[in-house]
């Protein structure tokens, strides 16, 4: 499956953006998907991730509260909407896309080599 991220950009601390990841090459609904950020200098971190069905979702500490991830399958778009967005969120975001594994434990989620597909990455800047 191939991943197309967008929707980066320069956003003032407080403000909001809405990151798109679109897939093909595949059924996208035989994947779970995952975000992931990494910031310059700072190791890869998970950021968001979703069942294949949207039933499941799971977030990192750090963006509990301010991110929403969501998917429509019938787009083979995953999003995340991220409100109140703090400098410290500066990143290059990355989307992810793994086989379905029917699995609901978040400590498999948020490990970035369960991840078989990753996309080009698209930046988010904020201002402070």
């Amino acid at each position: 499956v191939q991943l197309q991220a967008s929707g980066g950009g320069l956003v003032q601390a407080g403000g909001s953006l809405r990151l798109s990841c679109a897939a093909s090459g595949r059924t996208f609904s035989n994947y779970d998907m995952g975000w992931f950020r990494q910031a310059p200098g700072k190791e890869r971190e998970f950021v968001a991730a979703i069942s294949w069905s949207g039933g499941f979702t799971y977030y990192g500490d750090s963006v509990k509260g301010r991110f929403t991830i969501s998917r429509d399958n019938a787009k083979n778009t995953v999003y995340l909407q991220m409100n109140s967005l703090k400098p410290e969120d500066t990143a290059v975001y990355f989307c992810a896309a793994t086989f379905a594994s029917g699995r609901v434990e978040r400590r498999w989620y948020i490990q970035d080599f369960n991840y078989h597909y990753w996309g080009q990455g698209t930046l988010v800047t904020v201002s402070s």
